[in-house]
């Protein structure tokens, strides 16, 4: 089983942490979870106008059986999971528009070293 994740924002957005030090440290944990094996980080800059970004965390769980595939969505109101036919395809092509515009794993983790830098 495969994984794609969304996040909206930068790591520190809406986590209660603030400061520099904390931003850093949440960048510096993003590039040690890249470097997990079977995790693929790819960023898609702020300055990107061509995706509309998601307004909530989303998980797309994905497996040799496409009817098993789910999708975890996460917003103010709790985790949903989500399973109809009609929703996975909704999330594919979100998903799908995000890889069309995410930066390449090499320079997303060029731009997160810089972030961090630049904090």
């Amino acid at each position: 089983m495969s994984s794609d994740g969304i996040r909206s924002g930068c790591p520190a957005a809406g986590s209660g942490a603030s400061g520099a030090a904390a931003g850093r440290e949440q960048l510096e944990y993003v590039i040690q979870q890249a470097d997990r094996p079977g995790v693929t980080v790819r960023v898609i800059p702020f300055t990107c106008e061509d995706f509309i970004e998601a307004t909530q965390p989303v998980l797309y769980a994905e497996g040799v059986v496409p009817q098993l595939d789910w999708v975890q969505a996460d917003s103010a109101f709790g985790t949903h999971f989500l399973g109809s036919e009609a929703e996975l395809k909704k999330y594919r092509m979100l998903l799908n528009a995000a890889r069309s515009v995410a930066l390449a794993p090499d320079e997303s983790r060029q731009l997160i070293h810089h972030i961090a830098r630049e904090l």
